[in-house]
């Protein structure tokens, strides 16, 4: 499979290592400053970039036929507009806040654990998420879908909010530790008694290995798609 990188940081660099230990070809990698190859030659995309820069680079893409997985948070009150490009285009995409597949299965559990918790009003539920130092957005496109997912199960809460408690809102704390690559909890405290679920990410190789998993996934398709479809959730 020929890959074109769209973000050529960090993640971008474990997924290029391993794509091509799986025996995929990098025919194209765009950086801040610089850009390698030629992103016509691409058969998928994989953008890891920037806030700022995904809007462009997955528009690009939709212009050239080239299938998008796409891991960058922090744009997404452009995500209407992204989405019905796509359909327009008769393009190919998939974008996911966290592309692990460990990730994605908390993301079932969450899910699920928020429905059993619904009935249990003496549960108050709060979500705490670590990052490293260098992540730009906050909270994390990881809490917003947990989140987003246990507020479509509560008759009570109507929003998320930073670090502060609001009325009717779900509480995420953000924090920022050198080197961590990100772990989120969830947890539903009574008075008598506490549950919490976490996810901790050891390293990136799992975000990259789930981003190449569904680069191939979503070569040779047409259409909207989600991790829950890459891996049959």
């Amino acid at each position: 499979m020929k890959i074109a990188l769209l973000g050529y940081g960090k993640m971008g660099k474990t997924i290029e290592n391993l794509a091509i230990e799986a025996g995929h070809k990098i025919v194209y990698k765009s950086g801040t400053t610089s850009e390698i190859g030629k992103l016509e030659d691409a058969e998928v995309a994989i953008e890891f970039s920037t806030p700022e820069a995904a809007v462009s680079n997955i528009l690009k893409c939709f212009e050239l036929q080239i299938p998008v997985v796409c891991g960058t948070t922090g744009w997404l009150e452009n995500y209407s507009s992204v989405i019905n490009s796509c359909k327009e285009c008769n393009g190919s995409f998939i974008y996911a806040s966290n592309f692990s597949v460990g990730v994605n299965l908390f993301f079932s559990i969450n899910e699920k654990l928020a429905k059993l918790m619904a009935p249990w009003k003496e549960y108050s539920v709060s979500i705490e998420e670590i990052h490293h130092t260098e992540k730009k957005d906050a909270p994390s496109g990881t809490a917003i879908t947990i989140a987003d997912s246990i507020i479509a199960q509560s008759d009570n809460l109507e929003r998320w909010s930073l670090e502060s408690k609001k009325d009717h809102s779900l509480r995420i704390s953000a924090k920022r530790i050198a080197d961590v690559k990100g772990t989120h909890t969830v947890t539903y405290e009574s008075d008598v008694d506490e549950i919490s679920i976490t996810h901790k990410a050891k390293s990136r190789i799992g975000f990259a290995k789930g981003a190449i998993l569904a680069a191939v996934f979503l070569k040779d398709k047409k259409g909207l798609f989600t991790m829950q479809d890459v891996l049959d959730l």
